[in-house]
């Protein structure tokens, strides 16, 4: 359906992750199961062209071609038939901020490295080429090496290769990256041995003559030599003999003298990786040097990377773009604008952003939303007792033995990624705001280093991913947080000259070009201020939900992307208010409970949560875990690794993720639980190196690793008799059957509330998934359609066979009931949910905290939703007592009937209007999906 603009707004859509295990052909098979189920789009990963054996499609190398190893074109043009067959229509995921880079795929990157400066794609790459180190004057830090240069070289890992077909020369790391050499010094090379060679390399010699073709007469040039190689056998020998020169022997470092010398002319610098944190000269993804990050506000470069996406929007193929990362882009208001007056025909749009607790989206941005990060945490708050956060705080501190606040392990961890693997890009914005400030002789001596110091600490301070300073005048909201930022940073630096951070609150707002013949310039003030803001949210996104995330531990189902740790739990009228701001604010955004990026799945977080509820038993059975295993590990102490926090961790990952068909079973077959768990040793180590506590990425701390490994295999040692595993199977049995209810709520609610719901792929069933790669695994879906194809004739024979399901909720299918039921409720009142009013509905009673209750209205027309919360007070005592749901004058008294189970229900008259009693309302079966009976 579209709205009053005449934009798509899609009814609900269904994400499917592409790679080349997963290609258009395998989803063109689903189309039918999708629409079946109810969704109106499909909702894509990005399949443009990406580094080969992408296994998520952000690396792109051409964002106008469709990824080869998807399918190809043919492949994605079955796609769109099934698609138009079945009534879908498509989203997709688009990745304007960075390109894949390295290996030997990306023609931008490589023409770069090929012409450095004078490449025609180099003002598309955010590259300094103006460096405070010397020796990267004019070159491109290539930190692609495994081990040190030098090493590197003598080892034979750098060699240089000839392209017979091209006529170019390249040196190539490992076989793999592709550095091509600039044809200025293929004479060299090329030497004086043979004539037609000696000539040749005499016109790559005079390429600067060519100018402003020096690149169309070198192509001239390449073509020649690949002719004469292929039609010359001499010349095909002589070329060999030339590479030789610059090829070393192993155990004769001097041999390598020549290529070394030559490497040093390229407009490249080859380094270690780890260089990277220290001398990176080109803007990344956050901090992973295989993608980089593109000048996206540059005109030229956006119409020319937006060609193939608008022109799927112009044919129809394309309803809606999700736009990744966008705040990695330096300027995100203007380019959501640029994207609309560019686009042929009006189309759905929705940013990735995440949001602080705090913080509202920018309603000026031409969108309909953001992807749902603040939907996930929202919607699993409620399902948290906000009365055992005291608890829980007791037990995780004399559990693990941490004291720390949340607060100070983010201030921690930002300034740990400031001072080690985004170091450079610091150095970089403290030496351009030096050269900001001795252009006005009040701050001329402010120099880099009480530069640096004073904006390594306002950066960590920050409250919020960025701010969005633009060069006009900025938002009460920006100028708040700059503000913010640099108080709380005033008082924790003892700055040698405190006006440091006067001018730079200044420079960050742009209030310092504010006033004429200031003599700073304007352009280089707004700059520097749009790229720290660029640097801000990577600090936030790696210091936060890569880092401190991993450190804390109190609860992990709060440590999701765009969650908020801190706060334990969200209360109902909170929720309600939000889903009233939505349905005000922004009706159509996206409503997401699991996607590729969260760090756990929504039925994982689901049965996390019920541990808040529990916190006495919770902690009776980790102390009795944790003697049990250590005792076993001879670790009477306590002491031995892994440490207390990743215990704890582990304990709950367990919990959260043991799989369904194995509840109840003491002694599990060792073939079933072999996958399950290096799905878990996976996770955990992954969890350790992003802590950066006992382990990092760069420099695995593999004793240690191999230590949790051990301890992981302890507990689940099915080869004798296990303690643990009789312990923990019947708790964790008790918390995964309350997890289910948990998850039934949350997808009801995600289902029904403002919003455009997203199903992520599989998550019909039960989700159990921990941090990628494991999210990202491949779904049964020949067993899925096979549920389907059950419940469909069931359901509409006989609606109160649902309820039974939930006997043997274990293989998900009354997961699949739930959603069936109510995305075919959306299909059949489009307008009321994409339009409707939202009201809550207050209960009343001794167990009112335990209900969420809503009713969504538009033109006369009336669904009521409602959900039990703290499920786990409900197994001790079932009965709803007085409990009631009040209906508003607005929604009336009368019969309704409950879409899930068949159950005609009426209200109860009261002093204060009609009510539904809980007991009646959510009894055996305790969910509510209601509709007037005629």
């Amino acid at each position: 359906m579209n709205d009053s603009s005449g934009t798509p707004i899609p009814r609900a859509t269904y994400r499917l992750q592409f790679n080349k295990d997963f290609q258009f052909d395998d989803a063109s098979a689903l189309t039918e199961y999708m629409a079946r189920l109810g969704v109106s789009h499909l909702y894509a990963s990005p399949y443009m062209k990406a580094r080969p054996g992408s296994t998520h499609g952000y690396d792109i190398v051409d964002h106008n071609a469709i990824n080869p190893e998807l399918g190809g074109e043919e492949g994605f043009k079955r796609l769109i038939a099934a698609l138009k067959q079945a009534g879908l229509g498509q989203i997709v995921d688009f990745v304007p901020n960075h390109m894949g880079v390295g290996g030997s795929d990306n023609a931008w990157w490589l023409n770069i490295l090929e012409w450095g400066q004078d490449s025609a794609y180099a003002g598309y790459l955010d590259i300094d080429w103006d460096p405070d180190r010397r020796f990267l004057q004019g070159k491109l830090l290539i930190p692609f090496l495994g081990d040190q240069y030098g090493k590197v070289l003598e080892d034979g890992d750098l060699a240089l290769k000839f392209d017979p077909e091209e006529g170019s020369f390249a040196v190539w790391a490992y076989g793999t990256h592709k550095l091509p050499i600039c044809p200025l010094n293929y004479a060299e090379i090329l030497g004086h041995d043979n004539p037609d060679l000696e000539n040749l390399g005499d016109a790559f010699g005079a390429l600067p003559t060519f100018r402003p073709h020096v690149e169309r007469r070198a192509s001239e040039l390449k073509a020649e030599l690949a002719s004469l190689v292929a039609g010359k056998p001499e010349v095909a020998q002589a070329v060999e003999a030339g590479i030789k020169r610059f090829t070393g022997t192993a155990g004769q470092p001097d041999s390598f003298r020549a290529l070394h010398e030559l490497i040093q002319q390229q407009n490249w610098r080859a380094a270690y990786f780890k260089v990277a944190a220290d001398d990176i000269n080109y803007r990344r993804f956050f901090n992973i040097n295989e993608l980089a990050g593109l000048r996206m506000e540059q005109p030229e470069l956006f119409d020319l990377s937006h060609r193939l996406v608008l022109d799927l929007v112009e044919d129809g193929t394309l309803d809606g773009i999700r736009i990744d990362h966008i705040d990695g882009l330096v300027d995100p208001k203007g380019y959501c604008i640029r994207l609309r007056e560019k686009a042929p025909r009006p189309f759905y749009l929705v940013v990735e952003k995440i949001l602080a607790h705090h913080e509202h989206l920018r309603e000026d941005w031409p969108i309909e939303g953001t992807t749902g990060y603040e939907f996930t945490n929202l919607v699993g708050g409620i399902f948290v007792d906000a009365a055992g956060e005291e608890a829980f705080d007791r037990i995780y501190t004399e559990f693990t033995g941490q004291t720390r606040s949340f607060e100070d392990i983010v201030h921690e961890s930002k300034i740990r990624i400031m001072e080690h693997e985004m170091a450079s890009e610091l150095n970089v914005l403290a030496r351009d705001a030096a050269r900001i400030a001795r252009s006005n002789w009040r701050t001329a001596d402010f120099t880099n280093n009480i530069l640096h110091s004073a904006l390594k600490e306002i950066v960590a301070r920050f409250p919020v991913y960025r701010t969005y300073i633009d060069g006009t005048t900025p938002a009460e909201s920006d100028r708040r947080y700059i503000d913010w930022a640099i108080a709380q940073a005033r008082r924790a630096v003892d700055a040698a000259d405190p006006s440091v951070f006067d001018f730079l609150q200044a420079l960050l707002t742009g209030d310092l070009v504010a006033e004429p013949r200031s003599g700073y310039s304007r352009f280089a003030v707004i700059r520097l201020a749009m790229r720290v803001q660029q640097y801000s949210g990577p600090v936030m996104a790696k210091g936060l939900e890569d880092t401190a995330f991993y450190r804390y531990n109190r609860l992990v189902s709060l440590n999701e992307v765009g969650g908020h740790p801190e706060l334990f739990g969200v209360s109902v009228s909170a929720f309600h208010y939000a889903n009233a701001e939505r349905a005000r604010r922004w009706p159509h955004a996206m409503l997401g409970t699991s996607t590729h990026d969260t760090k756990r799945g929504e039925d994982t977080r689901a049965r996390i949560n019920v541990l808040s509820e529990m916190p006495e038993e919770w902690e009776r059975q980790i102390r009795t875990w944790s003697r049990m295993i250590r005792a076993r590990r001879g670790d009477m102490a306590g002491t031995a690794p892994p440490d207390k926090n990743d215990e704890y961790l582990l304990y709950q990952l367990l919990v959260g993720s043991w799989p369904a068909e194995l509840t109840n079973v003491t002694q599990p077959d060792a073939a079933l639980l072999k996958g399950y768990i290096g799905r878990v040793e996976g996770a955990m180590i992954k969890s350790i190196r992003e802590a950066k506590v006992h382990s990092t990425w760069a420099a695995p701390n593999t004793e240690y690793e191999e230590a949790v490994i051990a301890f992981l295999h302890e507990c689940l040692d099915v080869s004798r008799r296990s303690p643990f595993l009789e312990a923990f199977v019947p708790f964790q049995a008790r918390v995964a059957k309350l997890g289910a209810l948990n998850g039934l709520a949350q997808v009801l609610l995600k289902l029904t509330v403002p919003g455009v719901p997203d199903i992520y792929q599989g998550s019909e069933m039960w989700n159990l998934s921990l941090v990628d790669p494991d999210n990202r695994l491949p779904v049964d879906y020949d067993m899925h359609q096979r549920a389907l194809d059950q419940l469909e004739g069931e359901l509409e024979q006989d609606p109160s066979c649902l309820p039974a399901l939930f006997d043997h909720w274990q293989d998900g299918v009354v997961k699949l009931a739930v959603t069936r039921q109510a995305l075919k409720l959306r299909t059949e009142k489009p307008e009321l949910f994409a339009h409707g009013s939202y009201e809550a509905l207050a209960a009343q009673g001794a167990k009112a905290d335990q209900v969420c209750a809503f009713a969504r209205l538009h033109e006369g027309d009336t669904v009521i939703v409602a959900v039990p919360r703290l499920v786990a007070r409900l197994e001790d005592d079932p009965d709803w007592g007085d409990t009631a749901v009040v209906l508003p004058t607005s929604v009336g008294a009368g019969r309704w009937r409950n879409l899930l189970t068949g159950a005609v229900i009426e209200t109860q008259p009261r002093e204060d209007g009609a009510a539904f009693p809980a007991g009646t309302l959510l009894g055996k079966f305790p969910f509510a999906l209601l509709v007037p009976e005629a």
